[in-house]
């Protein structure tokens, strides 16, 4: 069977950008996204969501305005949330995992170009997938670059670039992102005390 150009770009292969088929799929879900950011019907939005991202829970919440090339490479699992302006530019898979939460303005790049200019000038172009583990928190107008691999139980500090793979448990910050320290058990205990006192003050 013929590989198609689809097939090279979520390969991470270079492909033909301009390719007829590839086209008509962005405009079919540029459609969606259009759609999408104009409705404030909640139910709408959900059916709108269903038919662009594969998320199994059905249960994922991005707020308008997003940005999406194809959708179908966005693979989400339970209880995501991404506030405005998101963009996911998924010409190569992104994963993200359960308990997941986006700021405003946070960019998942998977879209790459040629560093040679003749190469690049000819319209080919490549993906690398990014994964995004379970329990992660992403900071306002974070971008995460081609390739990436975000652990779980991570926060991304605002206004970082994340270049290279982020372990677990981490706090992440910077451009480029580093490490800045472990989330730990006395960060936990921190934060149970600071969710014990809420309860005793408001009797919740």
């Amino acid at each position: 069977m013929t590989e198609t150009e689809y097939d090279r770009m979520t390969a991470g292969k270079l492909y033909y950008s301009p390719d007829k088929d590839l086209v008509a799929r962005r405009a079919a879900t540029r459609k969606l996204v259009t759609a999408y950011n104009q409705t404030d019907d909640g139910a709408g939005q959900k059916a709108l969501l269903d038919q662009l991202i594969d998320c199994p829970s059905h249960d994922a919440y991005i707020e308008p305005t997003i940005r999406m090339d194809y959708a179908k490479n966005i693979h989400i699992g339970k209880q995501f949330y991404a506030n405005y302006d998101c963009i996911f530019l998924d010409v190569a898979p992104i994963t993200i995992g359960d308990n997941v939460m986006f700021a405003p303005r946070v960019g998942v790049y998977t879209a790459g170009h040629p560093i040679s200019y003749d190469v690049r000038e000819r319209d080919l172009e490549y993906g690398h997938p990014i994964t995004i583990g379970s329990h992660v928190w992403v900071g306002g107008d974070v971008t995460i670059c081609p390739g990436v691999t975000i652990g779980s139980d991570v926060v991304i500090g605002a206004g970082s670039v994340v270049t290279h793979d982020i372990p677990d448990h981490v706090i992440a910050v910077g451009n480029p992102a580093r490490v800045l320290r472990k989330i730990d058990d006395t960060t936990r205990a921190t934060w149970a005390a600071e969710e014990a006192a809420y309860h005793r003050e408001t009797g919740r």
